[in-house]
């Protein structure tokens, strides 16, 4: 065997080089589904065996490199930057960048194979900045100077024979380390069964790691190589040779808008101004100060290039007709209600403007900005067009694995049977060796990255090349995304633009289409003013009669919205943020409403609570009212009140800034001589708004849109509750909001082939149901024979239909089924049976009207009659609901039973209702108990609302459809009436005509 021993250093030098800098092959459980290390478990394994210098190379992932980064700089290691190429399993290579021109490169070369999702090539072109590091099988003839080799501890019988000379100047050790030890080799070997769908027992190793992937000591790791010290040497030479710097301190997001910072600043000025005095008039001084004051803190900061990127893409969607709602902070802005960002009033509202901007913000206002879910998609295309593709990504995220996601495919890969996995989700207690086994693992899997994915919302636009940054991938949605969350961006700069999607917009789009159709009427949907001082609005409100309006639709918020017998917009907008779950489980929401009521009994709980937060009678509604008392009760400066404020919401991966806020708000109340019970009793009442609670102009927004979509239920129900199905989205089923439309006075019809679109129309008080409504229908047949319908006109008849489209027998015995040919006058029993001959007879027109229209096939039958019954169970299993009033199908007489309308005459008595299952929701006890609460409709379509303890809940459990007989007590709270359920019963459905 020839060594090569020339200038060797001695063997301290080796040994202290080997510490150091061996490991340039070290994965985390970014590497989806394949590492197992965290990254901060990576980097402190790392500071027990003393190395100072670290490589992250995740499998075609750069998703944690900026965490690793930070968190190396705080340990005191050198980190350096790559990737493990691989194609499949295939091991490929791994590229180091020597610089951050050979970062960017790798980002770029990684972007383009994700994106495109093609193979990467055996052998990449990669520049001299870039080291690329192949397997032993890689022939050393081929290589220029920065191609290296890497071998393994397993790959030293492949050096044998090597020449001295090719040694030095092209093999260095690779040493894998994946996984921690034997446990988590097995973890590894799960994560790889779920990431190939395979059972555990079918994974053969070349899906793995080989089981020497871990940290092998440095002492170990020298030995290995002592006869080979020149690759000690190439190795340490090369991690020296690759030095990437990694600002998080300066702004990265796009800071020019037009030719300069000045000129930037001089163009919001003059937008903004003009705005004003369309908002406001000429000679409101107040606005005026406001906007000055603004504008100034908005350069001072440097953020007049987010604004201007804003108000640019609201600019658009204006301009092709889509509606957008602006919330976030920045609605606390008068600049932005001045562009029209916003609709909200700040000065009308009285908005804190420190929640929006203070001299200590690092970070813009958040804007997040609403367009419908038809039109969002376009608005995030002229983005990209806008601004250039090579400066914009969507924002990435990573779901994780949860209790039940995790032993659901634990469970799977262990090979158990579906129910036997349930009931593990459901108990979780092991019943054997192999269920134990899977809770085990589950736990240590439990918040492992699962993919990368998409944030909701964010979009990036950076000043640079957005490949600086970080490699970006291509997920369904079709725009590229980064491979980065929304946590590491905010760290290092990357400020994002959140355009959302949301159902609530696309309903109000519609409605006034539908409304200019049907009636010839154009509405002004923006003024909002007025909506707020329509009485018959008011009352709406009052008496929540809010179905599929935005927000104020679910049970929670219709009982608050009559607790508070709400008929104004600030109680309104009080009512967005006080529904939120940390809110109403702390108890300030029943507070806030006896308070409401009875403001004259306040007793606040320090005088800095009445000078600031008198509005809402003491009770911390919004998050400026956090700040408020941060600041002024617990000495916080505005900064921290506003670093409490985003650590309560969320807005830190790690938990340890709240604790440590927490301690600063405690040291500094105390210094300020606050009482200690009083003091624990402010912070609780803070902590309860901890990742719930909203900014005032977000919920002021939210209650702007809320007031547009019932000002639209009130006066053309009919269209807008057409609009809301035609949607979807909304807090309850189809076949609530089809029943809305039935109580509205609208005419529904069932899917008609002559009358019926793809989604359901409405011309007067007629409503066809749309095709799309029918189970099973195919997209492709719909399609088809609604163009040969617009093409060639109505059809004739049954046989016209079926020569004129080839329908399939199965899909038009569907159609018939729900009475889509109707038309013919003839009944479905009849249609089906001529339909089964005529489709095996008839001869397809391939899409067009023959020459000579010949007379329909005439059949000689007995009169068969269809049954109204047989008519409702066909719309529930072809629709899955009734095109009436569902209690004709109920197997019982609804007037033997207490209507809802009487509940207050039977106040505290047991009664029972005959009612029909609408929704429910679960709550968990703080003894761990199971409740819920029940949504149901009497026979005349009023709302039961039901209260289910423990006890109830457990003997009598709910199912989520149907009839039940129910009683109980009839309880009110603030004169809003439920029953308290004692006994509950589900109620059978009448037979069909042939069962009787």
């Amino acid at each position: 065997m020839r060594i090569f021993t020339a200038a060797v250093p001695c063997v301290h030098v080796l040994s202290g080089l080997a510490r150091r800098t061996m490991y340039l092959n070290c994965k985390t459980y970014y590497s989806f589904c394949y590492g197992t290390f965290s990254t901060e478990g990576l980097v402190n394994a790392a500071v027990e065996q003393g190395v100072t210098s670290l490589a992250l190379t995740n499998i075609n992932s750069t998703y944690d490199e900026w965490m690793f980064v930070k968190l190396c700089r705080e340990q005191g290691i050198k980190p350096v930057l790559g990737v493990e190429i691989r194609n499949g399993n295939q091991f490929l290579y791994l590229l180091l960048a020597k610089n951050n021109e050979g970062l960017a490169w790798i980002h770029g070369f990684l972007s383009e194979h994700l994106m495109e999702k093609k193979e990467f090539p055996g052998s990449p072109v990669s520049p001299a900045n870039v080291f690329t590091i192949y397997p032993t099988e890689k022939e050393p003839k081929e290589l220029l100077p920065h191609e290296k080799i890497g071998v393994r501890p397993s790959d030293l019988s492949k050096l044998y024979g090597i020449d001295p000379v090719t040694l030095a100047a092209h093999y260095v050790i690779r040493q894998p380390v994946t996984v921690q030890d034997k446990t988590n080799y097995h973890l590894h070997c799960l994560l790889r069964a779920i990431d190939n769908n395979l059972l555990l027992s079918k994974l053969t190793k070349e899906y793995c790691c080989d089981r020497d992937e871990t940290f092998i000591s440095p002492s170990a790791l020298l030995d290995t190589f002592k006869h080979y010290p020149v690759l000690v040497t190439n190795t340490y030479r090369l991690l020296e040779a690759c030095s990437v710097e990694m600002d998080f301190h300066t702004d990265k997001t796009k800071m020019v808008y037009g030719g300069s910072r000045e000129d930037d600043n001089i163009l919001l000025e003059k937008l903004s101004t003009a705005g004003l005095e369309r908002r406001y008039g000429k000679k409101h001084k107040k606005a005026a100060a406001q906007l000055k004051k603004e504008l100034e803190s908005i350069a001072k900061l440097g953020f007049t290039c987010y604004f201007h990127i804003n108000y640019d893409f609201c600019k658009y969607g204006d301009a092709q007709g889509y509606y957008h709602v602006g919330r976030g902070s920045g609605g606390n802005s008068i600049v932005a209600y001045a562009l029209g960002i916003t609709d909200v009033d700040p000065l009308k509202l009285n908005l804190y403007f420190e929640r929006f901007l203070n001299p200590e913000r690092t970070s813009p206002p958040d804007f997040d900005i609403d367009f419908s879910w038809t039109d969002r998609d376009d608005v995030m295309d002229y983005i990209f067009k806008r601004y250039g593709k090579q400066y914009v990504a969507l924002l990435g995220s990573c779901p994780t694995f949860k209790q039940d996601g995790v032993i659901r495919q634990l469970g799977k890969v262990y090979g158990l049977p579906a129910e036997e996995i349930e009931n593990l989700q459901r108990y979780g207690k092991p019943t054997c060796k192999t269920t134990a086994k899977i809770l085990a693992f589950g736990k240590m899997m439990y918040g492992f990255p699962v993919n990368p994915s998409l944030h909701p919302c964010g979009m990036l636009i950076s000043e640079e090349p957005i490949i600086n940054y970080t490699s970006l991938f291509m997920p369904p949605k079709g725009f590229q995304t980064a491979l980065m969350d929304m946590f590491t961006a905010e760290d290092i700069g990357l400020n994002k633009f959140d355009v959302l999607s949301q159902r609530g917009l696309g309903h109000i789009k519609e409605s006034l289409q539908l409304i200019r159709q049907n009636h010839g009427i154009e509405i002004d949907i923006h003024d909002v003013e007025r909506f707020q001082n329509d009485p018959l609005v008011k009352t709406q409100i009052r008496e929540a009669n809010t179905i599929g309006c935005f927000y104020i639709e679910s049970p929670a918020m219709r009982q608050l919205l009559k607790k508070l017998k709400c008929d104004d917009y600030l109680t309104l907008v009080a009512a967005s943020s006080i529904i939120r779950p940390g809110v109403a489980q702390s108890g300030m929401m029943r507070t806030y409403i006896e308070r409401y009521h009875n403001p004259a009994s306040v007793q606040y709980i320090h005088p800095l609570f009445q000078e600031h937060l008198s509005e809402t009678f003491g009770v911390m509604v919004f998050q400026e009212d956090v700040i408020k008392i941060a600041h002024h009760y617990g000495g916080l400066s505005l900064g921290k009140a506003d670093i409490l404020r985003r650590a309560m919401s969320g807005k830190y991966r790690s938990h340890n800034k709240f604790n440590e806020i927490q301690q600063e708000f405690y040291a500094s109340a105390t210094a300020l001589g606050r009482d200690p019970a009083e003091m624990a009793e402010v912070w609780r009442q803070m902590e309860s708004f901890a990742g719930y609670s909203f900014n005032k102009a977000h919920s002021a927004s939210f209650a702007v849109e809320s007031y547009m979509s019932l000002y639209l239920k009130t006066y053309y129900p009919k269209e807008f509750m057409v609009a809301v199905i035609n949607n979807f989205g909304g807090f309850y089923s189809r076949e609530l909001y089809f029943l809305e439309l039935f109580k509205a006075g609208g005419e529904i019809q069932a899917p008609c082939i002559n009358r019926s679109d793809h989604y359901t129309n409405i011309h007067g008080n007629q409503v066809y149901v749309g095709f799309i409504h029918v189970k099973g229908l195919q997209t492709k047949l719909i399609e088809s024979f609604l163009e040969e319908r617009k093409i060639n006109g109505a059809y004739l008849h049954l046989q016209d239909f079926i020569e004129r489209t080839g329908v399939g027998l199965e899909q038009l015995n569907t159609l018939i089924r729900i009475g889509a040919l109707r038309f013919t006058g003839k009944s479905k029993k009849t249609l089906l049976w001529e339909a089964n001959f005529l489709q095996k007879k008839a001869l397809v027109h391939e899409g067009s009207q023959p020459l000579f229209v010949d007379k329909p096939f005439e059949f000689q039958l007995p009169e068969l009659v269809d049954q109204k019954i047989d008519d409702l169970y066909d719309e529930m299993e072809i629709l899955g609901f009734t095109l009436t009033d569902p209690f004709q199908l109920v197997n019982e007489d609804p007037l033997r039973f207490t209507a809802a309308r009487d509940f207050e005459n039977h106040l505290d008595q047991q009664i029972t209702v005959l009612a029909y299952f609408i929704a429910r929701k679960h709550v968990t006890t703080k003894n761990n108990d199971q409740m819920f609460f029940g949504t149901f409709i009497d026979s005349n379509l009023d709302w039961i609302d039901t209260v289910h303890f423990p006890d109830s809940a457990k003997r009598h459990p709910l199912h989520t459809s149907g009839f039940y007989k129910i009683s109980g007590r009839v309880v009110a709270d603030f004169d809003v009436f439920s029953l308290e359920v004692a006994f509950m019963q589900k109620v059978g459905y009448k037979k069909r005509s042939y069962e009787r």
